[in-house]
């Protein structure tokens, strides 16, 4: 080999070994999104001398959140996956308790449907979402569980740590599973099976899960997810429900039964109208607001695909004992109301 042709083989060479790198890199994909949703927000009943509340509050319609994830094609069809999630407070710029406090999990995927573990939604969350006509919205939604009451909160298991969590779609039939080790007593072991069936603007959805040997008192809640949605352009109709069971190694059982029923109309390509009724049913256990129910009314206006502003109002009430609007915020009388104004933007 000459002199001169060193340096051409040297640059070949230099290309092949940069060029492997790149190939496969061509074949992943990672993405930014998230949600910035912001509400202004008027509430009374916001102490227990009374008073009222004006107030810039973050998620409104949806929790604010943003995240990573992403894919690699493997080959033959299968591919490695992951998801990094956080929340976000967008009314102070706050991180939530625990930074990947969402999702932090990576699993694969392929024909036969996805498996990921680490830390995630559970199979009830995911799986009853769609048949929230508020879409677990934090001040107006009880379908994960209803209005902040004291201590006790008759609800669905939204995410756990330490999972493995399965979810597959066969034609009309959506299957999922997760399985919870509870490496920490805080946490407790957990499991979930569901079933999803959609066709024809029909969809219905059951899901059975139990968490067990959690902190305290409490060594087993059990809870059985129904739900009913049937889309019939313009208007979508949602129907859920939800029977709960705590078992105290000690003390008085818990049951209670909570349902919903709501629309969503599509009055214009823009505008969407959305009133959704929650009520509750407390059948056992601890001194609890009698037969507590909320009422919510939504108006979301779509600037663009992304963005969207809405208003909202809502009133909670119960025949005893305090309710709120929002299942997380303390409640301090037996009545409450509120209104908004929000804009949500999604990436």
């Amino acid at each position: 080999m000459n002199k001169p042709s060193l340096p051409l083989a040297a640059a070949g060479l230099a290309t092949l070994f940069l060029a492997a790198p790149l190939s496969a890199a061509a074949q992943s994909a990672v993405s930014i999104y998230g949600i910035a949703d912001v509400l202004v927000e008027h509430r009374n009943h916001m102490a227990a001398s009374g008073g009222s509340r004006t107030s810039v509050t973050s998620g409104g319609m949806n929790t604010s959140r943003w995240g990573l994830r992403g894919s690699e094609d493997l080959g033959g069809g299968l591919s490695a996956v992951f998801n990094l999630e956080a929340e976000v407070g967008m009314d102070t710029g706050a991180a939530g308790s625990n930074f990947w406090g969402r999702q932090a999990n990576v699993g694969l995927q392929g024909a036969f449907g996805r498996v990921v573990a680490g830390r995630s939604y559970t199979t009830a969350y995911d799986f009853l979402l769609p048949f929230d006509p508020m879409g677990y919205a934090p001040f107006y939604s009880w379908a994960t569980s209803a209005g902040a009451a004291g201590t006790r909160k008759d609800g669905m298991i939204t995410g756990a740590p330490n999972l493995i969590k399965y979810e597959g779609k066969f034609g009309p039939v959506k299957l999922g599973a997760t399985v919870a080790a509870g490496e920490g007593a805080s946490t407790g072991r957990y499991a979930a099976l569901g079933a999803v069936y959609e066709a024809n603007g029909l969809a219905a959805v059951l899901v059975l899960d139990q968490r067990d040997q959690q902190t305290g008192a409490t060594s087993k809640e059990q809870t059985a997810h129904l739900g009913l949605s049937y889309d019939l352009k313009p208007v979508k109709y949602f129907v859920g429900l939800r029977q709960y069971k705590k078992t105290p190694t000690t003390g008085v059982e818990q049951k209670s039964t909570l349902g919903w029923v709501g629309v969503t109309w599509a009055v214009t390509p823009q505008l969407d109208l959305t009133p959704a009724y929650y009520f509750q049913s407390i059948k056992s256990g601890p001194a609890t607001p009698e037969n507590p129910h909320l009422l919510a009314l939504r108006a979301k206006y779509a600037l663009s695909k992304r963005t969207w502003l809405y208003a909202v109002a809502a009133s909670a009430g119960a025949k005893s004992g305090v309710v709120s609007v929002s299942r997380d915020d303390p409640a301090f009388a037996d009545t409450q109301s509120s209104f908004g104004l929000g804009i949500q933007h999604r990436f």
